[in-house]
């Protein structure tokens, strides 16, 4: 099968696994990158090894007819930004690697909301492109366990691992697969995470106040603290009887605070200043 691939280096296995089950690559395209979620030098690094043609813009519709002139049959889409285009004039299949279990958690980032909603299994998800993102027919999904205690980065790492046993499957079995495809009924959808749903309360407990720290990880939460805003990455806490405000800072060791919630404390051990997508001096953080 000759295919041309969207991905960011989250995906490279899946596009590794497609040649390892002989695909044929003909171009890859990727986008910006936060350089936090998503990076793009490995995918890179692996199209120019392949010596196929890279694009770090936008998918076109004049894209989608250079393709069918290289004898593209598949697109294969693994973390994309934007929008594709009507490809069935052009091409004769089109599929998305989605993280997560379609129908539940449509969306460009739902993995936070199965740590946020205490899930207890997530998965990953192959369908069809449709116009409108993640309602094509499913060609099949891999699921997986999550632990109560689950984190941003150990889902991300399952995602990873999920993706290439389904790309495995799914490219021994692609036209069974297709013909097969089941549609999608109800579900779920998450829209883009903004700073309010990241933001910490600290009248909260502190089980649900650790929950939002690791479902979020290296997009880091929001804590006010002093009319202070500090993004933090991870936290430690536990279930302490006081009577203190919710939001007081109790405690300053070097650059760690501990913060009294509701029912207990929360250290804060990683944080900065600064947003994580912040342009400091000639880099962005």
């Amino acid at each position: 099968m000759r295919f041309a691939i969207t991905a960011t280096d989250r995906y490279v296995n899946v596009f590794q696994t497609l040649v390892e089950r002989s695909w044929t690559p003909v171009k890859l395209f990727t986008g910006k990158v936060d350089n936090r979620i998503h990076c793009n030098t490995a995918v890179i690094d692996f199209a120019k090894h392949l010596n196929i043609d890279v694009q770090i813009s936008r998918l076109t519709d004049a894209n989608l007819r250079e393709l069918a002139d290289l004898g593209c049959e598949a697109l294969i889409v693994a973390s994309y930004e934007w929008r594709i285009g009507d490809w069935r004039p052009h091409l004769k299949y089109a599929v998305n690697f989605h993280p997560a279990p379609l129908p539940r958690g449509r969306g460009p980032y739902p993995a936070p909301a199965a740590i946020l909603e205490e899930a207890a299994t997530w998965g990953v998800s192959c369908h069809k492109v449709e116009r409108e993102f993640d309602t094509g027919d499913i060609l099949k999904t891999v699921e997986f366990p999550l632990s109560p205690l689950e984190e941003h980065d150990s889902l991300d790492l399952k995602i990873q691992l999920a993706a290439r046993r389904l790309t495995a499957d799914v490219a021994d079995h692609f036209v069974e697969y297709w013909n097969a495809a089941t549609p999608q009924t109800g579900g779920t959808c998450y829209p883009k995470w903004t700073e309010a749903d990241r933001q910490l309360d600290f009248s909260q407990s502190v089980e649900k106040i650790l929950r939002r720290i690791r479902a979020f990880g290296p997009m880091e939460c929001l804590a006010n603290l002093n009319n202070t805003t500090l993004f933090v990455r991870r936290a430690v806490g536990w279930t302490e009887s006081h009577r203190l405000p919710p939001g007081t800072v109790v405690y300053v060791n070097s650059l760690s605070f501990v913060v009294a919630a509701a029912d207990g404390y929360i250290g804060l051990t990683e944080w900065s200043l600064i947003k994580p997508d912040a342009v400091t001096g000639t880099f962005r953080r």
